[in-house]
């Protein structure tokens, strides 16, 4: 039986959590996922073995340092033959590298970008640095999850992250779909913080 996601390729230029498990999912759905490590250390994830091995299985690695010019081209060919791009710097960090959407576009009208970022790609918050915990508590789940003593408490496991994740897979599919209809690709814009504010809006319904 042919996979869903058979013949798309996918390059990944996330590390840590939130694209890295989009682009699993994304894999695990039959996609090429060619995963683009910084040479020496690599993804920070492998500093945590556990975590890496969990969300990069099935997908092809390879070492570029995107700051040379020249594995910043080596990057814009293998971009040529792929169908998506799913990256989780801080927004600008990939036009300073020749790598971002705007670019790739124009050798590859086909190609889907998205950028997870904390903040989304624009307003007064995109440049802040962040973390899962963050998001919890700007989205207002930690004002959900309290102790005794009325507290926060913090849950077991990533929400921010894990949202991001599958909205991004969600919105990958559905310009994957579009695509079918245009012959044009998209750039997709997940802000980790706006997932968990979805989530909450759908807690109180």
């Amino acid at each position: 039986m042919t996979a869903p996601l058979d013949g798309i390729r996918v390059l990944d230029l996330s590390q840590l959590y939130p694209g890295p498990l989009c682009t699993m999912i994304l894999a695990d759905l039959g996609a090429e996922v060619i995963k683009v490590e910084p040479p020496g250390v690599g993804d920070h994830a492998r500093t945590f073995r556990f975590l890496f091995n969990q969300i990069n299985r099935n997908k092809k690695s390879i070492a570029l340092n995107l700051k040379h010019p020249e594995a910043q081209e080596a990057f814009r060919r293998l971009a040529r033959t792929a169908d998506v791009v799913v990256e989780g710097f801080r927004p600008g960090t990939t036009a300073r590298l020749g790598v971002d959407y705007e670019t790739l576009k124009s050798i590859n009208p086909r190609i889907i970008y998205c950028s997870i970022s904390g903040f989304g790609q624009d307003g007064p918050y995109r440049d802040r640095p962040g973390h899962d915990i963050n998001y919890m508590a700007m989205g207002g789940v930690l004002g959900l999850t309290r102790d005794r003593g009325g507290d926060p408490v913090v849950l077991g496991f990533e929400v921010a992250d894990i949202a991001s994740a599958l909205n991004s897979v969600i919105a990958i599919q559905a310009a994957l779909l579009a695509r079918e209809r245009t012959g044009e690709g998209q750039f997709v814009d997940i802000a980790m913080l706006d997932c968990v504010v979805f989530q909450i809006g759908r807690a109180h319904v």
